[in-house]
């Protein structure tokens, strides 16, 4: 008998834990050329803001040794261009949809979680990277209150399950977890890109337009797994793990420190079939250890005891 791979999250049912990760599948149109997007267990998508955004000026995206930075700039088309236009093509699939939304003020946030919450996205996923405009520029990801006074917020407007994206750029990432938690997150995912930054050193330029970027890849797998972990004893709530994931073994693994979910980023760039292929991975993996439902992969590392 093949093994249960599917997952309840939030009380949502996915058919399988692996999703894609936001801002690297775009609204899935390019990526449905090469397998039907039925296939995934969910589609998290685009980042948007309230507005259309053009993006930040090129260079913006520069390869590393082992991933890539990127400074992108939130390029969309807008939440209204979203709703009417890209929700209702995914939605022709049998996939669950994740609605990212990134803003500069609270009431920014709050109106997107309400107008999202009146379509038929499945859940609502907040970036709080982004800069608070009115806190000096800071990340609300960054600080426990600002954390606390958007989340307690955009709650306030959303009817849909609620996950807040963490941020890797802070001292003590359990903190912001909690603070989440407390606000009223349903669920949280981690990890966001790490800042980082490369030099041309023939130009003696930064890379990148804005100097610095996200870096996202197979280099960060390891924060993402030690973070994951670290935050899976902090709370309570269900986790989306991300940060380099390519393989099976790497979904597996970031399950054993503690995600229900598992999602695809960055490695879809260079192989269009990856988050098919970690699905098929995790399947194997099962079979090969003899377990019969995925779930029973969550939070099951075995940790040392001295």
């Amino acid at each position: 008998m093949k093994p249960s791979i599917s997952v309840d999250f939030c009380g949502i049912s996915f058919k399988n834990p692996v999703i894609t990760a936001s801002g690297t599948f775009g609204f899935g149109r390019e990526y449905a050329e090469f397998y039907d997007l039925s296939e995934l267990g969910g589609i998290c998508v685009k980042g948007l803001t309230p507005q259309k955004r053009p993006g930040n000026p090129p260079p913006r995206i520069a390869e590393t040794p082992m991933g890539i930075l990127n400074s992108v700039g939130l390029q969309n088309p807008g939440v209204d261009a979203f709703l009417s236009g890209e929700l209702p093509y995914i939605k022709q699939f049998d996939t669950r949809v994740i609605a990212n939304i990134s803003g500069n003020t609270i009431p920014e946030y709050c109106e997107m979680a309400e107008k999202i919450s009146d379509s038929e996205a499945d859940i609502i996923e907040m970036n709080i990277s982004c800069p608070n405009v009115k806190a000096g520029g800071m990340a609300f990801g960054t600080d426990a209150g600002m954390v606390k006074d958007v989340v307690s917020s955009a709650r306030k407007f959303s009817k849909k399950p609620l996950v807040v994206k963490l941020s890797p750029n802070v001292t003590d990432i359990c903190e912001i977890a909690r603070a989440a938690e407390d606000a009223g997150a349903d669920a949280l995912s981690l990890i966001n890109t790490i800042l980082g930054m490369r030099i041309d050193i023939n130009t003696r330029r930064p890379v990148l337009h804005r100097n610095v970027g996200g870096l996202s890849g197979p280099a960060v797998l390891p924060v993402a797994v030690r973070m994951l972990y670290q935050v899976k004893k902090a709370v309570k709530i269900p986790l989306i793990g991300m940060g380099g994931i390519r393989t099976g073994s790497d979904a597996v693994e970031m399950m054993l420190a503690g995600a229900s979910l598992v999602a695809v980023g960055t490695a879809c760039f260079s192989e269009p079939m990856t988050p098919l292929l970690v699905r098929d991975g995790i399947r194997e993996y099962l079979e090969k250890h003899d377990i019969s439902d995925v779930n029973e992969l969550c939070g099951a590392v075995a940790e040392y005891k001295d």
